[in-house]
């Protein structure tokens, strides 16, 4: 996992795979039922997820600011930097680097 944000609805993670064995699906079923065994008055996640491939840095780049821009488009903040629930969690590498 690299890059996150947090809203009240949703979830933005950017993470790269460590094992290409291991799909999308199933990590990102993973991590709701060990949140959902945590933290087990928080509700229901919503059934699957949405999760898209990105190429490049370049297009990583696109996305996260699409992503920043989630809470101000939501009214929830005026300026996207105003929005404290976001991080990093280490640097992906992408191949080649």
């Amino acid at each position: 996992m690299s890059d996150y944000l947090l809203i009240p609805d949703h979830l933005h993670l950017f993470c790269a795979p460590y094992d290409l064995k291991f799909t999308v699906e199933r990590w990102m079923g993973f991590w709701k039922d060990r949140f959902a065994k945590t933290h087990p008055d928080t509700g229901t996640f919503q059934a699957g997820g949405f999760h898209h491939r990105l190429q490049d840095g370049e297009s990583y780049s696109q996305k996260w600011q699409y992503v920043r821009e989630n809470p101000v488009r939501a009214g929830l903040v005026t300026r996207p930097e105003d929005w404290p629930f976001f991080g990093r969690v280490h640097e992906i590498r992408w191949s080649g680097d």
